[in-house]
């Protein structure tokens, strides 16, 4: 599943020139610094674990098989290191909808529209703030594989493997951390409780 130009440049520093890893570096350093900055809602915080990720990355490298994508492997260790900051500091994860842009700025973000149905409709037009708070109430193993999901866009498959759990548990914590924040939004005023399907009020009722 490795790309050629990656699996090159991988094995380009593990021959002994470590200068290559640097193409690595700036082919993902905008993602990996984006999924860390909505991890950790604090750009100084995300920069740290931008470096720490990719730090990692290189000391690990003779360790990656290319049994998934290179960025999927980052993904995971970036997802890790942001975990460990956030229970050091004994806070809960914090989320930035902001991301850096082609450009170098900031732009907002939303959660992606899956065009199903009135209430994917209603959670796309929400205010950033509403999702941000709704993110944050989530426990912090849903929050990772709904970011995982939602804004870095992988797959179930690549969740599993960028996790290392099973398929099986990556769908279901996805769909309880959707049926959550569905909740919580909902208890939040912003999606009128009569647009809910059934199965959302349910969750929000054993909850």
């Amino acid at each position: 599943m490795i790309s050629d130009i990656d699996e090159k440049i991988i094995q380009t520093v593990l021959e002994g020139d470590v200068n290559a890893f640097e193409v690595l570096v700036t082919k993902y350093e905008k993602t990996v610094y984006n999924l860390a900055l909505r991890m950790t809602g604090n750009a100084e915080d995300a920069a740290d674990m931008t470096q720490e990720t990719f730090f990692k990355a290189f000391r690990s490298l003779k360790s990656y098989r290319g049994e998934s994508r290179f960025s999927v492997w980052l993904y995971r260790i970036c997802s890790n290191v942001c975990l460990d900051l956030l229970r050091s500091k004994s806070r809960k994860p914090h989320s930035s909808l902001t991301a850096e842009n082609d450009e170098g700025e900031e732009a907002e973000l939303e959660i992606p529209d899956g065009a199903q149905g009135p209430e994917e409709q209603l959670l796309s037009s929400l205010t950033r703030d509403a999702i941000q708070r709704g993110l944050d109430s989530l426990p912090a193993e849903q929050k990772e594989i709904l970011l995982l999901r939602e804004i870095s866009g992988l797959s179930y498959e690549e969740i599993s493997l960028a996790t290392g759990l099973e398929l099986g548990t990556v769908k279901t914590r996805i769909f309880r951390a959707r049926k959550r924040l569905c909740a919580f939004l909902i208890d939040d005023g912003n999606i009128p409780e009569k647009y809910a399907s059934v199965k959302n009020r349910e969750v929000k009722q054993r909850e």
